[in-house]
């Protein structure tokens, strides 16, 4: 399990058994409902909410709370068990531990841990565990089931009184207590050949084979594929067989090897010339025209004999195309992916929102989860400092953006699966444009190694402080509006200035970045007269201060009394247009709104209200795509 277990607590009487169980599992981390369990490390408010959200970020979770409140608020987000983290409830007094999703993904293995912990029984109710001992369709490492679809019927027969006939060399499924006959109606296949399963037939494969590949630069990914197809079909080995796809690390981000990769449903694993040049002796077809490129005798059989080890041998001999070579090597075991060579390795820059957990998106807690190293300023770590348990940290300070980019790619060049934190959302004055930029440079000009240009990256939306700020106080960024950083440090003021009287003109909301500093004081005031030329005294500006966190605060004043004493860092400015209004409530909580201009319209013919081309309500471009059906 890569993300950190959550222990789920409700009231005051499950969290002394959830607090011996963080004493245990160092990674573990409780939450608690707010206003019931206090002391809890993170606490939340909307309780069905809360687990659907750490449901579908891939966090397993052990609910000390009745089953039928995890199965309710669950149900609507279930779809596939095979990729589902694991989900237990127990008793508040720790004496009933039931996993309820993810049996077979960690839950009984940990329930099983939970109960010898705490001293309770655990339930493990999935058949495979309960009654015959095994779980046909979660093979142990090193083997794949090639038709999952078919184990739940065939588990099905066999909990009915079926017999099975076991076939191939496969010591786990003969010592498992299954009742077996020769002349059995439901067969146990364990073979490397290219066999087709069934209702009645389920078919495993012994990952002992390494597909070496090699590529021309911009090769057509279906050339690769059908290559390796073809002498894969030629040789009689099944694709489930094939551990992962080795190459050169110079491939590491060429199309077609990745699509190889995806294709055999196979991990892609990367040597360096060097360590592919020591596999030279062994090779059946040595290059020196190879050599003369790359700097190793050959890139398939290589790194498909570095892959096996010594006692490995080719079972294919390089094949090529025009553009594509491929070799096929065997071990005499099972092949551990990731002990072969390096990952590719990954970048999730991730926008954690303003603070609130409740703000960040499912995509961003997940990507937090599964990174192995989290890179970014202290105090961003500190605010997901426990959705990142157990993982190494990199913190940086405040002003070293190139030098936590710059760290944060070449970690994820050495193969390792990085996060880089920003706040808010990472492509808005944030971290995002920085690491394309660093990727866009030349190597030897301030850009990044080869290994970091090559590297996958994922850029995580968040929400931006200038969307809480708003949401906050009402709807002040209801029209038009921009942004526009005030710091100087890396654009010149009059460029600042230039786009200061063209908003002001233009009549544009505006949200203010980096207002003031300690030692930049004046540009929030000459933003102020700027604006002051072209729109009311009264026109209402937004501070919002640690928006999303504890000590968060809103407060609503006019651009003529806005004053630089009263903003700092963490205030997100919302200057309202000169439509803008503020308006105060009984309860004495303004709001802040921008119309749109449907006032307008309360006198327009009714012809025209019922167009839908005549609305004024824009449409999110991503809902006006065509359907599938529309595509056709």
């Amino acid at each position: 399990m890569d993300a950190s277990p959550i222990l789920l607590v409700l009231n005051q009487a499950g969290l002394d058994t959830a607090e011996d169980i963080a004493k245990r599992f160092s990674t573990a981390r409780i939450h608690g409902l707010a206003g019931r369990v206090p002391t809890a490390d993170t606490q939340f408010n909307e309780t069905i909410e809360h687990i659907q959200l750490l449901f579908q970020a891939g966090h397993p979770i052990v609910g000390f709370c009745a089953s039928g409140i995890l199965i309710r608020a669950l149900a609507p987000v279930l779809s596939d068990k095979r990729k589902e983290p694991p989900v237990i409830a127990v008793s508040e007094d720790g004496s009933s531990i039931v996993p309820l999703l993810g049996g077979h993904r960690g839950a009984n293995e940990l329930a099983r841990l939970l109960a010898k912990a705490l001293g309770g029984h655990a339930a493990i109710t999935t058949a495979g565990d309960t009654a015959l001992g095994i779980a046909l369709d979660a093979p142990p490492a090193g083997w794949k089931l090639a038709n999952p679809e078919d184990a739940k019927p065939v588990m099905a027969e066999l909990l009915s009184g079926a017999t099975v006939l076991i076939e191939g060399p496969a010591d786990w499924l003969k010592k498992a207590k299954l009742p077996q006959s020769d002349d059995a109606a439901i067969t146990l296949l364990a073979t490397d050949e290219p066999v087709d399963g069934s209702p009645t037939r389920l078919v495993f494969h012994p990952q002992k084979y390494v597909v070496g590949a090699g590529c021309a630069r911009g090769c057509d990914p279906d050339e690769l594929i059908n290559l390796v197809d073809t002498y894969l079909a030629l040789n009689g080995i099944a694709k489930g067989a094939v551990a992962c796809v080795a190459t050169i690390d110079l491939k590491a981000d060429e199309v077609a090897m990745n699509a190889l990769a995806d294709h055999l449903d196979a991990p892609l694993r990367l040597f360096t010339a060097e360590e592919l040049e020591t596999q030279t002796p062994r090779l059946k077809n040595p290059s020196e025209v190879v050599y003369a490129e790359v700097k190793c005798h050959g890139v398939a059989e290589g790194a498909a004999l570095a892959a096996v080890g010594q006692s490995g041998k080719l079972a294919v001999e390089k094949q090529k195309t025009a553009n594509a070579t491929c070799a096929i090597a065997r071990s005499i075991d099972w092949v551990d992916p990731k002990t072969v060579g390096r990952a590719r390795g990954h970048l999730s820059v991730i926008g954690i929102g303003p603070g609130k957990d409740d703000w960040r998106t499912p995509e961003a807690t997940r990507l937090l989860s599964e990174a192995s190293d989290v890179v970014g300023y202290s105090l961003y770590l500190d605010i997901v400092e426990k959705h990142i348990s157990g993982k190494k940290h990199h913190n940086f300070p405040l002003g070293a953006e190139e030098d936590r980019v710059r760290f944060a790619l070449e970690e994820a060049g050495k193969g390792k699966t990085v996060a880089l934190i920003s706040s808010g959302d990472a492509g808005i004055y944030a971290m995002g444009a920085l690491v394309y930029e660093l990727l866009d440079r030349e190597t030897g000009n301030g850009g990044v190694s080869d290994a970091a240009k090559r590297v996958s990256v994922t850029n995580a939306p968040g929400i931006s402080a200038l969307q809480a700020c708003s949401a906050r106080i009402g709807a002040p960024l209801g029209h038009d509006f921009c942004a526009i950083s005030l710091s100087d440090l890396l654009t010149p003021w009059e460029a600042i200035e230039k786009r200061l009287k063209a908003a002001a003109q233009g009549d544009f909301v505006i949200a203010f970045y980096n207002p003031v500093s300690k030692r930049r004081r004046t540009q929030l005031a000459a933003a102020k007269d700027i604006l002051l030329e072209h729109r009311p005294p009264e026109t209402p500006v937004v501070l919002g201060v640690n928006l999303g966190r504890p000590e968060e605060t809103i407060r609503v004043t006019t651009l003529t009394a806005l004053t630089v004493d009263e903003v700092d860092m963490l205030t997100t400015v919302l200057v309202g247009s000169s439509n803008s209004k503020a308006v105060q409530t009984g309860s004495g909580s303004p709001f802040v709104y921008t119309p749109r201009g449907y006032a307008k319209r309360i006198d327009a013919p009714k012809e025209a209200a019922e167009d839908p081309a005549q609305s004024p309500e824009d449409q999110d471009p991503a809902s006006l795509q065509p359907t599938p059906e529309e595509t056709i």
